[in-house]
């Protein structure tokens, strides 16, 4: 008798898991398949992104003018806010502070 038992308690488990299983594994592959299918519209909008930019770099190359390059400013060789605190530091100290 406590086989029998075993055994019956063996196919509620079974009855209840098998159909619980296989609802899941539904689920998980079409949780994969969504994500696929993201993924690879992700990557058709970036190849079309992609080739879109690349003919307006093309077309901006073939009918832009071209831009003048902007003219190169000089920096001064010395900080005048440093030159202007040694001065205070020299006149503060009586000397010259290098």
């Amino acid at each position: 008798m406590r086989i029998f038992v075993t055994l019956f308690k063996i196919i509620i488990g079974l009855a209840i898991a098998i159909p619980v299983g296989i609802f899941a594994l539904a689920l998980t592959v079409g949780v994969v398949g969504a994500m696929l299918g993201l993924a690879f519209a992700a990557l058709k909008l970036a190849v079309i992104g992609l080739a879109g930019y690349g003919l307006f770099r093309v077309a901006r190359y073939c009918f832009a003018p071209l831009a003048k390059a902007a003219p190169i400013r000089e920096f001064p060789r010395a900080d005048p806010y440093y030159e202007q605190a040694m001065r205070d530091l020299d006149m503060e100290l009586g000397g010259r502070s290098r």
